[in-house]
């Protein structure tokens, strides 16, 4: 899927800016922004063996928010002046693609099993 190979593109981009940030943020914003970018591909993994439509539709919720922790955690790094501006922009960017591609995708399925809601 190519929203899957999109989000482990995320995750490596992710791993890449955050050696850029301080040693002290380890245990905290690194740490988090680390395991929120691996969440998001292995959500969408996941929820591919899930066996109706709609339990695909509620794994694809996950990484959605986890792409908005993400995000959220990525403008606390750039308040802080942490990281390099380029790969910023370039994950905020790529975290857009991704959420919109997500939303449109879990329409899809949703449409498509005649779900009008979760």
């Amino acid at each position: 899927m190519k929203v899957w190979q999109k989000s482990m593109d995320l995750a490596d981009l992710v791993f890449e800016y955050s050696k850029g940030l301080p040693v002290n943020e380890k245990y905290n914003l690194i740490d988090q922004i680390n395991r929120c970018s691996v969440s998001v591909p292995s959500n969408i993994a996941e929820g591919t063996g899930k066996r109706t439509s709609l339990h695909f539709a509620e794994f694809l919720s996950t990484p959605i928010s986890s792409l908005y922790k993400l995000e959220t955690q990525l403008l606390n790094c750039e308040r802080r002046t942490y990281g390099s501006k380029e790969l910023l922009k370039q994950l905020l960017e790529l975290i857009s693609e991704i959420q919109k591609m997500l939303f449109n995708f879990r329409e899809y399925i949703l449409t498509d099993a005649k779900i009008t809601s979760i």
